[in-house]
């Protein structure tokens, strides 16, 4: 016999929570909000020309859709590499990669909705420092 079927649940975020990026975020799909065992979705704004704390989901992928909005994302040890993401484009995240995320309006805010495999995805957001330049030699 299959198991019992578990219900459908629908959320609308009604507030908006702030995260170990420093961003807003409205929260969705997650263990919290609907039993979810290895996913969480939610939307993310970033307020024009504000930008996300540098960090990496530890052992976690993230999977990013980009509502509105042109976002410049750094990534690297030393975040060192750029890539820009804007209205219709898909970005992934692979796990334990240093990363940050610019708006690049100073007058419109980004939207997008971000996906992880783990349902509770702040639990394994660690803020990442990149390295300090060397002092160039005498």
């Amino acid at each position: 016999m299959p198991p019992p079927l578990r219900p459908l649940s629908a959320v609308r975020p009604d507030r908006e929570v702030a995260t170990r990026q420093r961003l807003p975020y409205f929260i969705g799909l997650s263990g919290d909000t609907v039993g979810a065992t290895g996913l969480s979705m939610h939307l993310v704004v970033i307020p024009p020309g504000a930008r996300a704390e540098p960090h990496v989901h530890v052992g976690h992928e993230t999977g990013i859709y980009v509502l509105e909005g042109r976002v410049l994302t750094r990534w690297g040890a030393a975040l060192e590499h750029e890539v820009v993401s804007e209205a219709g484009d898909f970005l992934f995240v692979p796990p334990d990669v240093p990363h940050e995320a610019i708006n690049l309006s100073d007058t419109v805010a980004a939207r997008a909705v971000v996906a992880r495999n783990h349902p509770a995805e702040q639990d394994r957001v660690v803020p990442w420092s990149p390295p300090a330049p060397a002092d160039p030699a005498p």
